[in-house]
């Protein structure tokens, strides 16, 4: 089992930028498809992105396409997650998790997650 660690969360504007991180344990981490999800409050987790195990492949939400950019490297067993112009809807604990079909998670345990908030 891979242990995975959220981080680079934080409170942004509208309009503004994060990028966050998940740092996984294990030796097979550049074997899995990972993805990033996210639970705004009173909603159920959604996937958001994924990305093959060689980053060649990347799968958005329609709601983040063209504003999010996910990456990894395996060579440090990170999955990144670029996220520009960043609107209130953005605002969700972000969590990471290999995939299936890329919007279903494979791992029982969750990391903490990362708390985005994007308000004026």
């Amino acid at each position: 089992q891979v242990q995975v660690a959220e981080s680079g969360g934080g409170l942004v504007q509208p309009g503004g930028s994060l990028r966050l991180s998940c740092r996984a344990s294990g030796r097979t981490f550049s074997s899995y498809v990972m993805g990033w999800f996210r639970q705004a409050p009173g909603k159920e987790r959604e996937p958001v992105s994924g990305i093959s195990w060689n980053g060649r492949s990347t799968y958005y939400a329609d709601s983040v396409k063209g504003r999010f950019t996910i990456s990894r490297d395996n060579a440090k067993n990170t999955v990144y997650l670029q996220m520009n112009s960043l609107k209130p809807e953005d605002t969700a604990v972000y969590y990471c998790n290999a995939v299936t079909n890329w919007r279903y998670p494979l791992w029982l345990d969750w990391g903490q997650g990362t708390q985005v908030t994007v308000s004026s």
